[in-house]
């Protein structure tokens, strides 16, 4: 059964998710709370994010929408949400793109016979270069699973340059880069011995499309393109487990994210 639930967001939450607009996007779903607590709340990712996840769930919080949540252990949020059965997602920059599920089934399926992967996440200037790299490494981690043998080659005012490997060693290269002369958007580029995946994931501020793009002997195929914004895609999905009283695997995938920036040297 479907039902309609009400949404209270912090300030700096609600402009990085855009949260007014993907609501009255969705408004069979959700709309604004007034003066009874609200089902969702939504609560911007800076450092100290999983506590006051845990505490909005233990004062009653159906569900919660963390936007751009930076590295942190979850093993307590974890704990709260599963006692309350508690719907918790993760609005990332490019890590929520609705086009990722087809991403990462791409990638996965070829990554044994990998030779390299490159991937440049490019964001405005004066962006928070730390803030960048946790995005770019959500994005990629998702579709390649945790990574080995993290380490920072450099680091500028203009952006970093970050050196790994996938599971079978092949070497992974993260580029990030502030500039204004471009986009942002993170492109990934995997080649193997006779093909490979290339990913152009765009900014979640609009619903621009993701292009996956699978390459082997027989030629190159499309995948199909999805027009929505990561955010709203992070809605649907909330929407979806809050009605059927599942648990996301968001929390759990994060923690992929966090071991790898733990790791990094």
């Amino acid at each position: 059964m479907s039902h309609k639930y009400t949404v209270e967001a912090a300030p700096e939450a609600q402009v990085a998710g855009a949260v007014a607009l993907v609501v009255a996007s969705l408004p069979e779903s959700f709309g604004p709370a007034t003066e009874a607590q609200a089902h969702v709340h939504v609560i911007a990712g800076r450092p100290g994010w999983t506590a006051e996840a845990a505490t909005a769930i233990d004062d009653g919080a159906r569900g919660i929408v963390v936007v751009n949540p930076a590295p942190e252990n979850t093993d307590s949020l974890s704990a709260a949400a599963g006692r309350s059965n508690a719907a918790v997602v993760l609005d990332q920059r490019w890590a929520s793109n609705p086009a990722m599920p087809a991403a990462e089934d791409a990638v996965r399926s070829l990554a044994g016979r990998a030779a390299m992967l490159d991937t440049v996440a490019t964001a405005p200037a004066g962006t928070n270069s730390g803030e960048l790299l946790a995005d770019h490494l959500a994005a990629v981690v998702r579709v390649t699973g945790p990574l080995g043998k993290l380490r920072t080659v450099g680091h500028r005012d203009t952006g970093y340059t970050v050196s790994a490997t996938l599971a079978n060693g092949a070497p992974v290269a993260l580029q990030g880069v502030l500039t204004d002369a471009r986009p942002a958007a993170l492109q990934l580029s995997m080649l193997t011995d006779d093909g490979g995946v290339d990913l152009t994931l765009p900014e979640p501020s609009a619903a621009w499309p993701a292009t996956v793009k699978v390459t082997d002997p027989h030629g190159e195929l499309l995948l199909p393109t999805l027009y929505e914004s990561a955010h709203r895609a992070t809605w649907r999905r909330l929407k979806e487990h809050l009605d059927a009283g599942t648990v996301p695997s968001d929390l759990r995938r994060f923690a992929e994210l966090t071991e790898s920036v733990s790791n990094l040297t």
